[in-house]
């Protein structure tokens, strides 16, 4: 495929003028990628659109609930306008103070579950798992209601790459009942500010777990439950790696 033309400065200007004033604000990358590849800002810009403008499974409070927890994950001080759609959202200072401290205590699930997995002799009795969810109760308190605290850190351990905190709150979402397409659209924000590796390696528990009937799925998830091979390609498959020795 031949690339498009590349637009003039004035119309780089004008185009980048135009989505300034359409969004409020502009981030530098805009403009490299209309400068280059006019393409793939298009396909940028739809992206973005389908996957954090569309209204699908969460309300817009829990959406940006979920969406300040993975900011304060990845440490992403760029990202002040979820602060806004947050508050305009019906978010108070004290759901977004407790939402901080609960990311912040994300790290203590893989401190317990090594004390747990090192130390039992000398800390008999130590449940991490119960241990971390009894310290989230308590900074949850009256806060945040426990599914959408449980959505917002089921992104955050997905975001921080732990498999075990990602586990524990697909276990914990399943056993309150909120519903699949919930949790995937919960994870499938890691794909903006962490990227989509990130998103694949929280699917690939999701994924794991449901295989191995830790976790009963709906129907349809089950069907992709059901689907085996999953994984990176394997080049002992004898099978061509499709769409990437096009010619076109």
């Amino acid at each position: 495929m031949s690339p498009p033309p590349l637009p003039s400065p004035e119309a780089l200007r004008a185009r980048l003028e135009d989505l300034a004033q359409a969004r409020g604000f502009l981030l530098p990358h805009h403009g490299a990628l209309a400068a280059f590849a006019p393409d793939l800002h298009e396909a940028y810009l739809r992206m973005y659109q389908a996957l954090t403008l569309t209204e699908r499974h969460l309300s817009p409070l829990e959406k940006e609930t979920v969406w300040l927890g993975i900011l304060v994950a990845v440490r992403e001080e760029v990202g002040t306008h979820h602060l806004e759609l947050f508050a305009r959202a019906g978010g108070s200072p004290e759901a977004a103070r407790t939402l901080v401290a609960m990311a912040g205590f994300a790290a203590g699930h893989d401190a317990l579950a090594f004390a747990q997995a090192h130390w039992a002799d000398r800390m008999p009795g130590l449940d991490a798992a119960a241990a971390y969810a009894e310290g989230l109760a308590r900074l949850r308190g009256a806060a945040l209601p426990e599914a959408t605290a449980e959505l917002a850190m089921l992104a955050v351990q997905a975001a921080r790459g732990s498999a075990g905190g990602t586990a524990h709150h697909l276990r914990r979402a399943y056993a309150l009942g909120i519903g699949e397409e919930r949790m995937a659209e919960a994870l499938s924000y890691l794909i903006w500010p962490a990227g989509v590796n990130c998103f694949l390696e929280a699917c690939t528990t999701w994924h794991g777990m449901m295989r191995a009937g830790e976790l009963t799925p709906s129907p349809r998830f089950a069907a992709w439950a059901g689907m085996p091979g999953m994984g990176a390609y394997d080049t002992r498959a004898g099978k061509p790696v499709g769409g990437f020795d096009s010619e076109d």
